[in-house]
């Protein structure tokens, strides 16, 4: 499995795109502004989305991705997440107010959107990857994502602040290779971070001290500007682990 980075940052600026990971060519991990750094035949061949929760930074390129695509496929894009997230998606954004409802055009017999409700405790497998949402905590309904491959697993934590629930699910996947996990906010701004629930370094040094599993340890949602003190307090709270920041451009590989 392939495992590439279009998006990763915490904003926008100076090449920064939001959160969006293409597995393979056929399924996207969000759908931030990372997006737009694909290219119309790559966009054309994306047929699933899984989407972690309803926050414009991961899901603003879904409009416009089927904006671009839908008339030009024979089978709609099927749009994976939380039931409370499809419900947001579907009364906030698909609502023909803020952008078309793409799951009734060209009708709702062909249309070129269906959402597939993926509630916890279930799994979605395409092939030789299974896809399941993993319990995180964040001020909208959210979850991380386990991706296993038969060489391993990959998890993205989403948005999340700390979750004891989180935690026992990474200890619960023997196979983790790699985790992507969020950390928004310096140690200084641990007062925003908590209101609005990511994680700081000191509170991730107290998830990964939780683990009982060593996975490659990837640092994603980085707030622009900050992203070097950032990883200079995480290096420093959690000495035990090394760890890297995610970057643009980056493909991880599970072979």
């Amino acid at each position: 499995m392939k495992f590439s980075i279009l998006g990763c940052s915490g904003g926008i600026g100076d090449g920064r795109q939001t959160t969006s990971f293409l597995v393979d060519d056929d399924i996207l991990v969000d759908a931030g502004t990372g997006i737009t750094t694909l290219d119309f035949e790559q966009l054309l061949a994306i047929d699933h989305v899984f989407i972690t929760h309803s926050h414009l930074d991961h899901v603003l390129g879904l409009p416009l991705l089927l904006d671009v695509v839908g008339e030009k496929r024979s089978a709609p894009v099927v749009v994976h997440a939380l039931p409370e997230v499809l419900d947001i998606l579907a009364a906030d954004l698909f609502n023909w107010r803020l952008w078309p409802d793409f799951r009734e055009i060209p009708s709702i017999d062909t249309p070129w959107l269906r959402f597939e409700p993926l509630p916890l405790g279930a799994t979605c497998t395409l092939g030789q990857r299974s896809f399941t949402p993993l319990p995180v905590q964040h001020v909208v309904p959210a979850c991380g994502l386990q991706i296993r491959t038969p060489a391993g697993s990959l998890v993205f934590s989403g948005d999340t602040t700390h979750s004891d629930a989180f935690v026992a699910a990474l200890n619960a996947i023997p196979d983790l290779r790699h985790l992507i996990v969020e950390t928004s906010f310096e140690n200084a701004f641990a007062g925003i971070a908590r209101e609005s629930q990511h994680h700081w370094p000191d509170s991730l040094a107290v998830e990964l001290a939780g683990l009982s599993v060593h996975p490659e340890v990837w640092i994603t949602h980085l707030k622009p500007g900050n992203e070097a003190a950032i990883m200079d307090e995480l290096r420093t709270a959690a000495p035990d682990w090394k760890l890297t920041a995610l970057q643009q451009g980056q493909v991880i590989r599970l072979d």
